[in-house]
């Protein structure tokens, strides 16, 4: 959700079109630097909260595009950590609980065991440096250099975090399917998910994003399309909302028709009921 006009307004926006979880960045995510948070912002966004029955266990806001916590350079790697620390201080002070963030890219300037070995250092510094906040680390396409696309990479950057209670995850299924986790059936369904408890532990999955996708199977190219409307159906959307597992994980669209979003959660809730 937008929060054009200050955070409280992304709580509104959510509310208006009946969504019951929401995501939004809590600064400009393509500016390095954004003011501080002032104590009125911040009462300002718990208020909204209150009003309109959103917990923290329904918010999962979204890192900066510019955070790249497996940068080869130390300079800009530097600068991400900074960054992170930043954002994830700023979710403590809303009374936020989740942080949602790429993990990170190599650049061609290192191995994905260095890039992946640095991005678990990064997070770790950031636990350190921070309280409350859980580092929830989103899967990619594996769109150019970037990493996390695999279930091992996340498996391997959270078997290096010292606190796991502060770690977990959040699936893409756009990005799953580009990366060659299938989801067109019932049958890839369960075995995707089955593969990511094996690998990783579903008691770390904290959000999931719903996203059907533009581009074929395999891809590696992160494009999102509307539910049922892209290469992956609807089969994995009404088997994601009928399972029980997920109900308590806040689901998000980031579909790319925000002019539907609304019949979006409707059809969504339509099948839970089934």
């Amino acid at each position: 959700m937008s929060s054009s006009g200050g955070l409280e307004k992304a709580v509104f926006r959510a509310a208006q079109i009946k969504a019951t979880a929401f995501s939004f960045f809590t600064k400009n995510q393509r500016q390095w630097f954004t003011p501080s948070l002032t104590c009125k912002v911040i009462d300002n966004f718990k208020k909204a909260c209150i009003k309109y029955n959103f917990t923290p266990q329904q918010i999962l806001p979204h890192s900066s595009y510019l955070i790249n916590l497996g940068h080869p350079i130390n300079d800009l790697l530097k600068k991400s950590r900074l960054a992170f620390i930043d954002e994830m201080n700023r979710c403590n002070q809303l009374g936020l609980i989740f942080l949602n963030f790429h993990p990170g890219s190599h650049l061609n300037k290192s191995t994905e065991k260095s890039c992946l070995k640095k991005i678990a250092e990064s997070i770790n510094i950031a636990l350190d440096s921070t309280t409350g906040t859980i580092a929830v680390i989103e899967n990619t396409a594996g769109q150019g250099t970037n990493l996390g696309y695999k279930f091992e990479h996340l498996s391997y950057i959270i078997n290096h975090i010292h606190d796991k209670s502060r770690v977990g995850v959040c699936v893409d299924t756009c990005h799953l399917f580009s990366a060659g986790y299938d989801l067109r059936t019932v049958q890839d369904c369960e075995k995707t998910f089955k593969e990511l408890d094996s690998i990783i532990g579903l008691k770390y999955l904290k959000g999931i994003h719903l996203n059907d996708s533009k581009t074929k199977f395999y891809s590696h190219v992160d494009r999102h399309e509307s539910l049922g409307l892209g290469k992956i159906g609807k089969n994995a959307f009404q088997w994601i909302i009928q399972n029980k597992i997920f109900h308590e994980i806040p689901m998000i669209l980031e579909t790319i028709n925000d002019k539907i979003w609304e019949s979006e959660i409707s059809w969504l809730r339509s099948q839970q009921k089934k």
